[in-house]
């Protein structure tokens, strides 16, 4: 993480592509991203405090929908508090973000499944960003070895989940989620942090099992790959949250394009870099994705081809809904792709729609609206019917992450 305005800033070629009315916009969307998630962040702290009442996630009945720490989406909130402290320098943001994050310190600890990664980097790892104070780094560094402590010799990955059960009622003894590609940013994290490669060897390993198994001919991925622990042998392919366990959902697609341009980034492994590219290629290439750049929240969902594997009401959802989420955490992975590959200007071009569609009226929010979340139609889960066209707390960081690295490319193109 920590190599990643230093690699970035090097391999800015790409943006030179885009034109200048772009650099003026983009400005524009930036300003205005930024200043709509400082009004609507700061109606969220009026509303919840200190942070010891739950960490919002979405909205229930109106209500703002707060969960505890052994979550996966907590230590979004704070990455929030740090990007805007990040864009704007004002001490407030610091004071909320450091309190925020203080609060996750105890998940240093936790073993429960693979998203440690992520609920530590997006929380810890902004603060050692902005702050360089090495007591963030010593609770990543500790967070690193309890996410380690998943990891099989034997299937060469981390295990996300100690039990999950398929659809169809099939139990899944090693699952391995396609997003379990963005946790191991902590691992590469504590291995230059420390000296101590083990963790890089673990992370590496990890990338390249999901890349030969996940990925599919087409770009496409699968969302779980379950193992057999005592051999390592795949004995199964499905999906968790998307339309049917052939198609391609949505968020598991945008996570393997960000997952492994950031292995890439991290370990300069050529095979991240194409499999990074061939996912992106999938997703803009697919004649499902909307010309706004908006995917519905499966690819597939709504195909003639494609049998749901769940109980689908086409009634209740007579539109297939879209899912600002994964497209706020492709566009974030399209922008720093770009910077790597010979494709860049593609890849730039195609984060920078993407957020200037979300920076739209249709997808950022109203003044006091939306319980104070800054992106409008996410969806959650929809197989079980959980935050489906609704605010989530990991669409705005991505947004706000996204909004960050394109202005440092524009500021510097």
């Amino acid at each position: 993480m920590m190599r990643y305005l230093t690699i970035l800033l090097s391999l800015l070629w790409a943006v030179s592509c885009s034109s200048g009315n772009g650099i003026r916009n983009g400005l524009s969307i930036v300003e205005k991203g930024f200043g709509t998630a400082q009004e609507q962040i700061s109606r969220q702290l009026a509303t919840l405090g200190d942070g010891h009442s739950g960490f919002p996630r979405s909205l229930k009945d109106g209500e703002l929908y707060c969960t505890s720490m052994t979550d996966w989406t907590e230590g979004f909130f704070p990455g929030c508090l740090w990007y805007l402290y990040g864009h704007t320098g004002d001490r407030e943001w610091k004071d909320a973000a450091s309190v925020w994050t203080g609060c996750l310190e105890p998940m240093k600890k936790y073993t429960g499944d693979h998203d440690v990664g992520l609920l530590t980097m997006s929380s810890f790892g902004n603060a050692f960003r902005l702050t360089g104070e090495q007591r963030y780094a010593g609770v990543l560094i500790e967070a690193a070895g309890s996410l380690s402590g998943r990891y099989s010799e034997t299937t060469g990955c981390i295990r996300s989940w100690n039990y999950k059960k398929s659809w169809s009622g099939e139990e899944w003894f090693f699952p391995v989620t396609i997003s379990s590609l963005a946790n191991l940013e902590l691992l590469y994290f504590a291995s230059e942090a420390t000296g101590n490669p083990e963790y890089a060897r673990i992370a590496d390993s990890h990338a390249l099992m999901t890349a030969r198994n996940h990925l599919r001919e087409d770009g496409s991925c699968c969302q779980v790959v379950d193992y057999d622990g005592n051999t390592g042998k795949v004995l199964a392919k499905g999906s968790n949250t998307g339309f049917s366990d052939s198609s391609v959902w949505a968020r598991g697609q945008a996570w393997a394009i960000y997952g492994f341009t950031m292995a890439y980034r991290e370990s300069g492994r050529k095979e991240f870099l194409a499999a990074a590219e061939k996912a992106a290629s999938y997703w803009l290439s697919s004649p499902s994705l909307p010309s706004d750049g908006i995917p519905y929240w499966d690819f597939c969902a709504g195909l003639e081809d494609y049998v749901p594997h769940w109980n689908y009401d086409p009634l209740k959802y007579p539109e297939v809904p879209r899912d600002a989420s994964a497209a706020a955490i492709a566009a974030s992975a399209f922008l720093e792709l770009s910077g790597f590959s010979r494709d860049g200007g593609r890849y730039f071009k195609a984060g920078e729609h993407i957020l200037e569609t979300l920076s739209s009226p249709e997808y950022l929010a109203g003044p006091g609206e939306n319980g104070g979340f800054i992106l409008k139609h996410s969806v959650g889960d929809m197989t079980r019917d959980e935050d489906v066209d609704a605010p989530l707390v990991y669409a705005d960081y991505y947004y706000l992450e996204a909004l960050t690295r394109y202005e440092l490319l524009k500021q510097k193109s």
